[in-house]
C-alpha cells in the first residue's frame, strides 16, 4: 500500500473515531434562531464542528427530538409531562438565553409613534373583542396619539410554536377569559386572525399589511424595522422590551439545585420587569447512544454558557443567562452520559 493511501486512511480514521464527531443536527424554535445561527457559525470556525439547525418551530423541535431524528431539540415552551413521558423522561432542558416576545405592528397613520398596551387589552385584541385601532381602551393608553378608525388585523403563528407558548402563557395570566376560552399551549385555537409560519412568517405578514398587529421575538421586529409596543407590567409600569427589562424579569425565577430549569417568567414581579419574557431551552438526552456526538454536544454546551458566547447574545438583543443559572447549567452538564458512561 502506498504511503499516500496510508496517510489518507489515517486521516479518515481520525475524523470518524469515537470522540471526534464533526457534525451535529438540531431542530426547533425560531425565537432564538438568530443567536443560534451566530453561535453555530462561530463554533464551526473555532472547532470545525458543524451544527445543522432547522428553524421549524418548537413543536417541530420537540417532535424531532422525541423521534430521535436530531441530536438535540430546541423549544421556548418547556415540554409538558405528557411530552416528557413520550421519551420516558429522558430529556434535559438546558437554558440557552432569555428573550422577549413583543407586540409588533404596522400602522401608517401613527408613523413612528411608540404605542403602549396593557395585558387585558392585548388579550381582548386576540380574542376579537377589540377590533379597531381607535378603540377607547387603546386610545386611553396612548394619549396624544391620533389613532385611525381602522380595523386591527391580528397575525398569529400557524405552527406549533414556543413563541406562542410564551404569548399565551402571558395572556392566560392577565386575562381569565383567555385562560378559560383559549388557554396556554404551543398551538391553540385562535379566535381571530391570520396565521404565519415561524417568527419569520408573522414578521413578513405584519410588515406587508397596514393595520396588522402580531407577536414575534424582539430581534425580528428590530431587524425588520417594525414598530413594537411597550407593555404595562404587573407593577403598573409601562416597560420597553430590552436586555435590562428581560433580566429584571428573570430575577424572580428561583432554581433549586435539582432544578429541571422549566420555569415561567411571564408577568414576573418587579418594577422594571418586562412582562412577556422567557428562557429558551435546548433539549438534550441525559444518556446518548453515540459517544462521539455526545462529546461534541457537551463541548458545545459548555462553550455556549461562557462569557464569550453569552455576550454574543446581547448583541442580538437576547439577555444573557444570569450567573447563578450558568453555574447550575455547568453542574448539570457534568452529569451527561454516553452509552451509560460519563463523557470524558
Amino acid at each position: 500500500m502506498s504511503r499516500t493511501l496510508i496517510s489518507a486512511g489515517l486521516a479518515l480514521a481520525a475524523i470518524t473515531a469515537p470522540g471526534t464527531a464533526q457534525s451535529l443536527t438540531g431542530a426547533g424554535a425560531t425565537f432564538p434562531n438568530p443567536i443560534y445561527g451566530k453561535w453555530f457559525d462561530e463554533y464551526a470556525k473555532k472547532t470545525g464542528v458543524k451544527i445543522n439547525y432547522q428553524s421549524i418551530g418548537s413543536g417541530g423541535g420537540i417532535r424531532q427530538f422525541t423521534e430521535g431524528t436530531v441530536d438535540f431539540g430546541a423549544t421556548d415552551g418547556p415540554m409538558t409531562p405528557d411530552q416528557m413521558n413520550a421519551v420516558q423522561g429522558k430529556v434535559l432542558h438546558i437554558p440557552a438565553v432569555m428573550g422577549a416576545d413583543v407586540l409588533t405592528y404596522n400602522l401608517a397613520a401613527v408613523g413612528t409613534a411608540q404605542l403602549k398596551f396593557d395585558g387585558p387589552a392585548i388579550a381582548d385584541i386576540f380574542l376579537g373583542k377589540i377590533t379597531k385601532w381607535n378603540d377607547r381602551r387603546i386610545a386611553g393608553l396612548n394619549p396624544g396619539v391620533k389613532l385611525p378608525d381602522q380595523d386591527i388585523i391580528v397575525v398569529h403563528r400557524s405552527d406549533g410554536s414556543g413563541t406562542t407558548y410564551i404569548w399565551t402563557d402571558y395572556l392566560s395570566k392577565v386575562s381569565p377569559e383567555w385562560k378559560e376560552k383559549v388557554g396556554n399551549a404551543q398551538s391553540v385555537n385562535w379566535p381571530v386572525g391570520l396565521g404565519g409560519k415561524g417568527n419569520e412568517g408573522v414578521t413578513q405578514t405584519v410588515k406587508q399589511t397596514d393595520g396588522a398587529l402580531g407577536y414575534v421575538e424582539l430581534i425580528y421586529a428590530i431587524s425588520n424595522k417594525l414598530a413594537y409596543a411597550h407593555v404595562k407590567n404587573g407593577a403598573g409600569n409601562i416597560i420597553a422590551p430590552s436586555l435590562a427589562s428581560v433580566t429584571a424579569a428573570a430575577a424572580s425565577a428561583k432554581f433549586p439545585a435539582n432544578t429541571d430549569f422549566r420555569v415561567s417568567i411571564t408577568n414576573a414581579p418587579g418594577a422594571d420587569s418586562y412582562p412577556i419574557a422567557s428562557f429558551t431551552w435546548l433539549l438534550v438526552s441525559p444518556d446518548s447512544k453515540d459517544p462521539a456526538k455526545a462529546k461534541a454536544l457537551k463541548t458545545f454546551l459548555e462553550w455556549m454558557v461562557t462569557d464569550e458566547a453569552q455576550q454574543m447574545a446581547a448583541v442580538l438583543h437576547y439577555a444573557p443567562l444570569p450567573k447563578p443559572v450558568v453555574a447550575l447549567v455547568k453542574e448539570r452538564l457534568k452529569t451527561l452520559k454516553a452509552a451509560g458512561k460519563p463523557i470524558a
